[in-house]
């Protein structure tokens, strides 16, 4: 049985670049309440190019805010539990994948280990986590940022092309 743990915002990243990409991010929300995390805003998707390793298919991604009473470590191993339930395996780092689901932000939490970084260490650079969050989360603000999520967005340095759907 886990520990309980307080009550804790967070913010996650969704992205699906191989198969019924839709379809994939609609379930993987959708399993997250089952996972003991409850889902209070879902952005638009976002149909993203891709980045670092640019020869594959275009992504589709999202930004969830929910509300979990799972410690980061757990959240992370509930998280992997759905990406491995919905088919996702990582071939190789960067590539193609069925599902990805990403940690952005556990409250005001900063953690370093080796499985886990909060905040998601590249997640200023990233338009496709950027314009997701700054949607559903405009004045959303870390203590270690210089701005709020919408700032951020509007300053950021990534010139990949994101459509949103």
């Amino acid at each position: 049985m886990p520990t309980p743990h307080p009550t804790a915002t967070v913010y996650l990243s969704l992205g699906s670049n191989l198969g019924d990409r839709n379809a994939i991010l609609r379930a993987a929300i959708a399993s997250l309440a089952e996972a003991g995390v409850r889902v209070k805003k879902v952005s638009s998707f976002y149909e993203t190019e891709p980045v670092d390793f640019l020869d594959q298919p275009w992504f589709l991604n999202c930004v969830v805010e929910a509300e979990t009473n799972l410690a980061p470590l757990e959240l992370l191993h509930a998280l992997r539990e759905i990406e491995s339930r919905l088919g996702s395996k990582k071939e190789f780092a960067k590539g193609p994948r069925l599902l990805d689901i990403d940690i952005l932000l556990y409250g005001d939490e900063e953690i370093n280990l080796p499985e886990l970084q909060i905040p998601h260490p590249r997640m200023l650079q990233r338009n496709f986590v950027l314009a997701p969050l700054a949607e559903i989360a405009p004045s959303l603000k870390f203590p270690a940022w210089n701005g709020t999520a919408a700032k951020l967005f509007s300053s950021s340095l990534d010139k990949s092309t994101i459509r949103k759907l």
